[in-house]
């Protein structure tokens, strides 16, 4: 069975989808209806940018949002049995799958990300990676600090945490004192994925609640509960109650590899997802892992 996964905000680069947007004819057309759309030229931020203007979240979510549904579209891959996304990439997958339209999605994630943005100002947190630590362990730590929670179960031995910075700082330093290879404050400019972004989900449901939303084509496993669903009700409410809750990834591989999963292809910028389905995968046999970017 064929799983196909888009990747969240971190795996944007200088000069991603020039090449797409170059010699596909499909791709064009998108890219230049997304910038109708956004009510500026993200192309030329995309293909002429810097990294540093890449970072700005009004434009880091919609770029990678444009470039993974772009490659999905134009590629050659048929259909899939299961669809997910990482964080960001949530939005991609539903809207690869039919969940909802290009445009709709588009307009979606650009709300999303100015909202993310004005949380992140109103109250200033932060995350940190913490390396080789299991995840009750991780849990039983956030439990006994006010202000930090677990944000990211990006593979059985990386965990990402988020919250208020000095409580971010802390869990680090509990976070080694238990056993933790590493625990490492990211260069992120907030604390996505926790009840800090409580201002940014309110602002998102108005926006949500007046979308249309359909079945998907197969199932998605949405980050909230890392289990399948083809509801459109249910996946409007997982759709809201990610910005506050953690990304499960690695529940969410596990349960596709538990469903049949045999073959997961990633669609847009970079290849994180591939590293970490391999690393969640490992040990099982006749599982192909591969990575569309253009």
């Amino acid at each position: 069975m064929k799983a196909f996964v888009f990747p969240g905000q971190g795996s944007q680069f200088p000069g991603m989808a020039g090449t797409l947007y170059d010699t596909n004819p499909l791709a064009k057309e998108l890219f230049e209806k997304a910038n109708d759309i956004l009510g500026f030229r993200i192309t030329d931020i995309m293909f002429e940018g810097s990294a540093e203007d890449l970072t700005r979240t009004d434009v880091t979510q919609p770029a990678v949002f444009l470039h993974s549904y772009v490659a999905y579209a134009c590629s050659q891959q048929g259909s899939a049995d299961m669809f997910a996304g990482h964080s960001l990439g949530e939005f991609s997958a539903l809207a690869a799958a039919g969940a909802m339209s290009f445009e709709d999605a588009l307009k979606l994630v650009s709300i999303r990300a100015k909202a993310m943005q004005k949380a992140c100002q109103m109250q200033p947190g932060t995350m940190a990676a913490v390396i080789n630590l299991p995840a009750e362990t991780v849990e039983a730590v956030c439990a006994g600090i006010d202000g930090v929670a677990p944000a990211n179960y990006n593979n059985d031995s990386q965990i990402v945490i988020s919250g208020e910075l000095e409580a971010v700082n802390a869990a680090c330093v509990k976070m080694k004192e238990a056993g933790a290879r590493r625990a490492l404050v990211l260069p992120v400019g907030g604390a996505f994925h926790s009840p800090l972004m409580e201002p940014a989900r309110e602002e998102l449901a108005r926006a949500i609640e007046a979308t249309e939303f359909k079945a998907p084509s197969a199932p998605v496993y949405q980050n909230v509960t890392a289990a399948p669903t083809t509801d459109p009700a249910t996946i409007k409410a997982n759709l809201l109650t990610q910005l506050t809750s953690p990304v499960r990834w690695t529940q969410s591989v596990k349960a596709m590899l538990a469903d049949g999963a045999t073959e997961f292809v990633e669609f847009g910028p970079g290849a994180v997802l591939q590293g970490l389905v391999r690393k969640i995968a490992a040990g099982l046999e006749g599982i192909e892992i591969t990575g569309i970017s253009e």
